[in-house]
């Protein structure tokens, strides 16, 4: 399996997480679990580098296996939340723990080749840029909830964001469900879950949690193993530890 990724540029920083490739060059069936960490996703899926379709997933709450047959490749866009408003204009909320095929048409995905070029790169970044333009009622508190977000790692109680942004909780999770499918709270679970994945990769079976009970409780809730099964990693199976650098 060869996998790399690519950061955005600075325009759409705030929207997308990263570019990513994924080639399974081998014979043989490739088996990976999916694990939530507060992104979704575009993913565009080849056979034999010939484009096969493209699917838009929501947020996942739990975690996914996944088989990638042989010879088979995907290209994916990692976006932050605020893309769901802002470049997508639509609420993914319907699509938690699932995804939606969309148009080949969509996004001219259909005549891109599975390449990591600057072009490819460029062309999708201006498409999606256009996108994020259209837009021209930004919300200050929201943007600045999802740099909060971002900040804090899932670090904060969900008053913290409440009195930061004068912003109530009912408020707040209204918003989030009716766009995301899930409460502030358990956003913030995950991404703290999330965000462990670097130290349990080093060995660290506590990580910022405050005891190892409730570590291990909240990690096997998300992912349904145990932070030293992550840690151990049989055959790569956990994609997103699997690809954490090593340094």
């Amino acid at each position: 399996m060869t996998y790399h990724q690519k950061a955005p540029n600075e325009i759409l920083k705030e929207y997308i997480r990263c570019f990513w490739w994924l080639d399974n060059d081998s014979s043989e069936n490739l088996n990976y679990t999916i694990l939530p960490d507060g992104f979704f996703d575009i993913i565009v899926h080849f056979d034999k580098y010939k484009y096969k379709g493209t699917v838009l997933t929501g947020l996942y709450t739990k975690e996914v296996e996944v088989v990638i047959p042989p010879n088979h490749q995907l290209f994916g866009i990692q976006f932050k939340l605020q893309a769901a408003e802002y470049v997508f204009n639509n609420s993914i909320a319907p699509l938690l723990n699932s995804e939606k095929k969309m148009p080949d048409s969509f996004w001219n995905l259909n005549s891109f080749e599975f390449s990591e070029n600057i072009d490819t790169i460029d062309d999708l970044s201006s498409i999606i840029s256009q996108e994020v333009t259209k837009e021209n009622n930004l919300d200050d508190r929201k943007l600045h909830l999802f740099k909060l977000l971002n900040q804090t790692k899932g670090n904060e109680s969900v008053r913290y964001f409440t009195e930061t942004l004068f912003w109530s909780s009912r408020q707040i999770n209204r918003y989030f469900n009716k766009m995301f499918g899930l409460s502030l709270k358990s956003y913030c679970n995950i991404l703290r879950c999330s965000a462990s994945f670097k130290d349990i990769k080093k060995g660290d079976l506590l990580s910022n949690y405050y005891d190892r009970s409730h570590f291990n409780k909240e990690i096997k809730k998300y992912t349904n193993h145990t932070p030293k099964n992550l840690s151990n990693n049989k055959n790569d199976r956990f994609l997103q530890i699997s690809i954490i650098p090593d340094k």
